[in-house]
């Protein structure tokens, strides 16, 4: 059911007249979902190195495309929360960029998306990274990169993290997964003379993905990096 809603969504955005993505406009020719100001403003982000303020520890190098705010917030909770499942594509292509600027040289690269809980992929029709992280193996592909993506994590329920302040972020996310069974051994081969590259698409405290930097690392699996899509910007509220 969530592949079949996922393809009605992605031929809706480019049959219906719905609004764009990234600026709410009506009445404007998109393409998968965006209008061309907003794929402008896009294409024009460059990924850099991003470090939330303080950084748990055991967080990996972070790249992010660019702050969450102005369009590519909005296309993100579009994607998210409003069910534009077709911007999955042109994000996923975002994303290679990124993966691409944590690695450096074209090389053989492993991807491990931040799995969701089954509640999330419940709401959202389907796992929104695991859609991300398929487009954005398709696009390094084609750029001659050999790219495998493995989903070695399971999510275990936990509190919705827009609710928690950062100690409750970091407590969460500390139990928030485990390593599906059996994947010890294949994750090892799968990772040999390759970087393994956690995916994700915000980075606010940085404790989920140190969480998850620490159970692969514990398998076997040591991070080389995180590339995600976008990085708040926290306020200092101390």
């Amino acid at each position: 059911m969530a592949g079949v809603m996922g393809l009605w969504s992605e031929l809706t955005d480019l049959l219906l007249p719905a609004e764009c993505a990234g600026c709410r406009t009506s009445r404007v020719p998109l393409r998968y979902g965006v209008c061309a100001s907003c794929v402008q403003a896009l294409e024009a982000l460059r990924p850099g190195p991003v470090r939330p303020t303080p950084a748990p520890p055991g967080l990996p190098d972070c790249v992010a495309l660019g702050a969450y705010d102005g369009q590519l917030r909005e296309v993100l909770l579009s994607y998210k929360e409003r069910g534009r499942h077709g911007l999955a594509r042109p994000l996923g292509h975002l994303l290679a960029e990124v993966v691409a600027g944590s690695v450096g040289r074209r090389r053989p690269v492993l991807l491990v998306p931040v799995p969701a809980t089954a509640s999330a992929v419940r709401a959202r029709h389907g796992d929104h990274l695991r859609r991300l992280a398929r487009h954005t193996a398709v696009r390094l592909r084609q750029a001659g990169w050999p790219v495998e993506v493995a989903r070695p994590l399971q999510a275990l329920p936990r509190p919705d993290s827009a609710s928690l302040d950062s100690r409750g972020r970091a407590e969460a996310a500390v139990s928030a997964f485990r390593l599906r069974p059996g994947k010890r051994s294949v994750l090892s081969r799968s990772a040999a003379e390759r970087p393994v590259i956690v995916l994700d698409d915000i980075v606010t405290t940085g404790a989920t993905l140190a969480a998850v930097a620490h159970l692969l690392a514990g398998a076997g699996l040591p991070v080389h990096s995180a590339a995600v899509l976008a990085a708040t910007r926290r306020r200092n509220t101390g």
